[in-house]
């Protein structure tokens, strides 16, 4: 069996680890308690190393844990490094890297020092089993990652190398796009089903709508890409195919999806257009694989200001990005458009909302609290989703206007 460590926003473990256990894999105790944010732990098979990059929609990097030990010197954390067998992983022209040091309350804390004493210790692993007194480094870029917290040492091997939230079809993703694995981090949140009709009134690249006609047609978002794991020496190309031909096979093409997407600027709207198309082509090459011809729809988007949107269904979620202070260039325009928002409640009676936004004063602006809010952080950039669930029977409890906390 093999330990891996997926990456995810902070804030999104447990969704994250929910995807994992439906893939078929075994959290580590320390993520089921949620001990380490923005990562989660678990063990697979050999299948798993492909198959996790490939399929898991809330990642945005998987590693391949090599040695847990405990470094409190740099003898320690040297020898650890050494003991890896690393002639299993790399070839010999191979260009590794330690990319990148993570240390909390630890004894060793110069990130500069590990980084070159881990590289060191890889290289005169290598350099004795192979009998070669330097690496030609003319192959391929591999990456080590090194995470030292309360002095154990984590050494990681890269399996993704691109994020995993760049999908490959996204072309243009215009002024600050939500990451493709945050859109679907929100729709596990929103507890979204492919029988409910979804619209995004502010769709800037599309990504929402996209993320979410992949997962109700269940296209796995890796298909259109390349991974890391392909350029080390243990790689399986004839078992990744058989991997891909699998996944490939699990494709919908006879559900109905209603997912669509909006924005008051035309380029949005053509830029969602385009990579919804080149989304719904990297599924068509997905099926070609096991010899089917069919296709899979991409969501509509139309141009169409927010204020100007009325429910087409009764029931549905509108699941959105809306401009911020970043965006906008001004956190008056922000506040504006917030405060001009609050008009969906009525105009979307009955719909689940979900609005993720990094601005302080949404709900204020907005004039309604809600029902649950979740902090998500991804790389620098703190945001929060606030979800306005639509009680049973109708019986709303969004409909209650904000009021100052002490009246």
């Amino acid at each position: 069996m093999n330990t891996l460590v997926a990456l995810c926003a902070v804030g999104a473990e447990h969704v994250l680890g929910n995807e994992i256990k439906h893939l078929g894999y075994k959290l580590s105790a320390s993520s089921k308690a949620g001990n380490a944010p923005g990562r989660v732990t678990f063990t697979g098979d050999d299948d798993s190393l492909f198959r996790s990059n490939l399929c898991l929609r809330t990642a945005d990097r998987i590693f391949l844990q090599v040695a847990s030990y405990q470094a409190r010197d740099f003898d320690q954390l040297f020898d650890g490094v050494y003991a890896v067998n690393w002639q299993d992983y790399f070839k010999k022209d191979t260009k590794v890297i330690v990319d990148k040091v993570r240390i909390y309350k630890s004894k060793l804390n110069s990130e500069h020092s590990i980084q070159g004493m881990v590289q060191k210790a890889i290289y005169k692993k290598l350099g004795d089993v192979w009998h070669i007194s330097s690496m030609p480094e003319s192959g391929e870029e591999a990456n080590v990652r090194v995470y030292l917290d309360e002095n154990n040492a984590l050494i990681l091997l890269d399996l993704s190398g691109t994020p995993l939230h760049k999908r490959g079809y996204r072309t243009d993703g215009g002024v600050a796009p939500l990451r493709e694995t945050m859109a679907c981090v929100l729709l596990q949140m929103m507890m979204w089903r492919r029988k409910i009709p979804l619209h995004d009134p502010f769709c800037g690249s599309g990504t929402l709508p996209i993320e979410a006609a992949l997962y109700a047609y269940n296209v796995a978002p890796g298909l259109g890409r390349r991974f890391a794991l392909e350029n080390l020496a243990f790689y399986n190309p004839q078992r990744a195919l058989e991997i891909r031909k699998e996944e490939a096979s699990k494709i919908r093409t006879d559900v109905e999806v209603r997912i669509t997407g909006s924005d008051i600027d035309p380029a949005a709207v053509a830029r969602s257009q385009k990579n919804a198309e080149h989304a719904c082509v990297m599924a068509g090459r997905a099926l070609q694989l096991i010899g089917s011809d069919a296709r899979v729809i991409r969501p509509d988007f139309t141009q169409a200001d927010f204020a100007e949107l009325r429910a087409p269904y009764p029931e549905g979620l509108l699941l959105c990005n809306p401009p911020y202070g970043e965006r906008l260039g001004d956190e008056e325009q922000a506040e504006k458009l917030y405060r001009n928002m609050s008009g969906i409640f009525t105009d979307f009676a009955g719909w689940d909302i979900g609005v993720i936004t990094s601005h302080k004063k949404f709900q204020e602006c907005i004039g309604h609290y809600a029902d649950l809010l979740k902090s998500l952080k991804a790389g620098n950039l703190e945001t929060c989703f606030y979800i306005y669930k639509e009680g049973k029977n109708g019986d709303s409890r969004r409909t209650r206007k904000t009021q100052a906390r002490n009246s």
